[in-house]
């Protein structure tokens, strides 16, 4: 049976449909908005594998470019690994389900979400965390939803509900909110320096939006949805658990209860752990995972309760207090920039590399392909959490979080046409322990001060945690990674002094309320002032000074139709400019030249020469030109770069002349005047000027380009 259930959003029909497609999935449907359609199953095992310790969710977002009427880019026409837009997508959708399948739920679990029809003008991905609800809702998998997504724009001060990719480009925010009826789950996304109840504005403007589209859903549910798999029972043997309780739960006190490094308090966790497992190794055989998770569960009580009745976290911080913070900048003598930003026990070493048009990342996908100035790339080696593991490329949280920092910071780059620099950061996480990204995005902003580049502002990132139990909470500014591990939320907001760039929310329970968010955003701030303040004390402004080992950018502006000029024939012009004066050269459609060198120097010499090159000869003027070319009737002579006049036998000297090589030999050097242009030809004198007596017969020439 097919079934759709469709709502108006802007004028333009949402719809879900199920039972046509995909139908030996648990649940699958078709999602559509406009003409952007997204086919998303979720398919679960039937049972979970033994002693299975987690919960094994795979989501995968994939585009086809048939759903745009494109090929795939490059020599390949079939699509590979998943791209950065694909996998970013993929994380929108797993982060705002996972904390809404229940605790016991070990099956491993599958989301699909494909594109099968894009319009160019909406994007697919939320309509794929939408898809994923319902798919997951209507079938047997086990799950506590529905939950919803929406993009918000807004143009002029008019909030706007999944704007397209044109409304994006005038928009000053794009903020996607998930939720369900009740709370928020989710919140990702950029903004133009807004304040914290601006962005409170906008999620309460979404929240509206969200429970339409979970309202549909139910209506969905009520009609297909079909009865959950049984849950296995999770009840752990009383006498055990006293047992373990009474071994551990004074010495784990302490342990929470001291002050102590990451590394310290790992070693005493492992030193317990290994002590109460072999008390009770004879009386609970086959036990010692369950033992295991009695004494994480022990923990995680016993710091949530410290955090809520005392207000004292496990490195003896209040709830506000941010760690120290240390900043080295130029430790890197080679880079364009570089700084070294340590906050606790999380550092990250940020360089910046500094690049021409050429250096430009080139992105495809279903919308038309563009090219990125700006890129910030975060890695995360193991050793950096004193862990061995395998280096096997970049993984989804290190692009996650690339992403997050890079949106941070883009927003307070100069324009093109006062920096037009192509830029990359790369954050290399070097000790890890609560918030990385956060430490990314203050060391990307010292970096880009350091090299030079002119950003508006400094930009700063605070991770905030959240501590729940029934209607008591404490949030938490700066977290730990244990803090993170064990209690119920990460918050992250970076920004200026002046308000918020970018933020990303994750929470493991079903959803906050409005007023935790004010208290945590509230608290940022104050957490990121004084950051910032730190900050300034290192560098207040970008060096006016660039490195002396970055390429030196020169722009300028030709006509149109003068770009071929430059680029010659078969490329030949241009290759030779690019080979005699030591740059390289990128022309853009609208006439803009870039031309970058190491040096300067040899970058102004090379806008000289194109400006001689497209200029336009005037009658009267006087140029210093090469002969090019000897014949008995004159000879010829380039009096600008790609133009060339005759000076006829009779205008070298005012006395007779009989042999043109009397006077001149190709490569000569010579100063003439410009008499006449006739159907494009250009009459040169030489004599003319001899008979004024202003000038010498020789003078400095125009630099010649060989292209062979």
């Amino acid at each position: 049976m097919v079934v759709t259930k469709e709502i108006e959003f802007g004028g333009k029909k949402f719809s879900i449909e199920t039972g046509k497609l995909a139908r030996q999935a648990n649940g699958a449907v078709m999602v559509r908005y406009a003409d952007t359609m997204i086919l998303v199953s979720a398919v679960a095992s039937e049972e979970a594998k033994e002693d299975q310790g987690f919960f094994p969710l795979q989501v995968e977002y994939r585009e086809r470019t048939s759903a745009a009427g494109k090929f795939p880019g490059g020599y390949i026409k079939r699509e590979g690994r998943p791209s950065e837009k694909e996998i970013l997508s993929a994380r929108l959708i797993d982060r705002p389900i996972r904390p809404l399948f229940p605790e016991n739920f070990k099956n491993e679990t599958q989301i699909i979400a494909m594109v099968y029809s894009h319009d160019g003008e909406n994007d697919a991905d939320v309509l794929g965390m939408v898809g994923a609800s319902a798919a997951l809702c209507i079938s047997n998998i086990p799950f506590d939803g529905p939950m919803a997504s929406v993009r918000v724009g807004r143009i002029n001060g008019e909030l706007i509900i999944n704007p397209t990719f044109s409304q994006l480009k005038e928009s000053d925010l794009e903020i996607l909110v998930a939720g369900t009826d009740d709370s928020i789950m989710m919140v990702e996304g950029e903004a133009s320096e807004i304040s914290e109840q601006e962005l409170l504005t906008v999620l309460k403007f979404a929240h509206d939006a969200v429970k339409k589209i979970v309202q549909l859903q139910v209506e969905l549910i009520n009609e297909v949805g079909k009865s959950k798999m049984a849950l296995p029972e999770n009840k752990i043997d009383e006498s055990l658990m006293n047992d373990v309780l009474e071994l551990a739960s004074s010495k784990f006190r302490e342990i929470v209860y001291s002050i102590l490094t990451k590394e310290e308090r790992s070693a005493k966790n492992k030193e317990l752990s290994t002590s109460v497992k072999e008390a009770l190794a004879e009386k609970y055989p086959e036990q010692e995972k369950v033992i295991g998770e009695v004494l994480h569960d022990l923990e995680k009580e016993l710091m949530r309760k410290r955090i809520l009745e005392d207000g004292i976290r496990l490195d003896g911080r209040n709830t506000k207090q941010i760690r120290p913070i240390t900043i080295e900048l130029g430790v890197l003598p080679r880079t364009h920039g570089s700084a070294l930003f340590t906050r606790g026990e999380t550092q990250s070493l940020t360089s910046l590399t500094l690049g021409s048009k050429n250096d430009e990342q080139t992105v495809d996908g279903l919308t038309e392909e563009y090219s990125k100035k700006f890129m910030l790339h975060y890695n995360f080696p193991p050793f950096c959490v004193g862990e061995v593991g395998r280096m096997t490329g970049v993984g989804r949280r290190e692009i996650g979080h690339g992403h997050l920092a890079e949106r941070a910071l883009k927003m307070v780059l100069p324009k093109d046409d006062v920096f037009p620099y192509t830029s990359r950061l790369i954050s290399d996480i070097l000790e890890s322990n609560g918030s990385s990204s956060m430490a990314t995005v203050c060391a990307g902003s010292l970096s880009l001060m350091d090299g030079g580049v002119p950003i508006r502002k400094a930009v700063a990132g605070v991770a905030m945690g959240l501590v729940k139990e029934n209607d008591k909470f404490a949030v938490l500014s700066d977290i730990l990674g244990n803090e993170d591990h064990l209690g119920d939320m990460d918050f992250k907001v970076a920004g200026t002094s002046d308000g918020i760039t970018a933020i990303q929310m994750d929470i493991k329970i079903k959803g906050i309320s409005f007023e935790i968010m004010e208290v945590a955003l509230q608290q940022a701030l104050a957490g990121r002032v004084h950051i910032l303040g730190v900050m300034n004390e290192a560098i207040a402004q970008a060096r006016e000074q660039l490195s002396p080992y970055a390429p030196r950018l020169i722009t300028m502006k030709v006509e149109t139709d003068q770009i071929g000029l430059i680029i010659g024939p078969g490329g030949k012009t241009i290759q030779g400019m690019q080979r005699l004066f030591g740059v390289d050269i990128v022309i853009e459609e609208d006439g803009t030249v870039n031309i970058a060198s190491p040096d300067k120097e040899s970058a102004q010499k090379c806008k000289e020469y194109i400006k001689k090159m497209t200029a336009t000869p005037e009658v009267g003027e006087i140029y210093d030109g090469v002969v090019t070319k000897i014949m008995d009737f004159g000879a010829f002579v380039e009096i600008l770069p790609g133009k060339e006049g005759l000076l006829h036998i009779s205008q070298i000297d005012n006395k007779r002349v009989n042999k043109v090589t009397d006077y001149f030999k190709e490569g000569d050097k010579v100063t003439v005047k410009l008499l006449k242009v006739e159907n494009g030809k250009f009459s040169l004198s030489r004599k003319e000027l001899l008979n004024d007596n202003k000038h010498e017969t020789h003078s400095d020439a125009n630099t010649t380009i060989n292209p062979e």
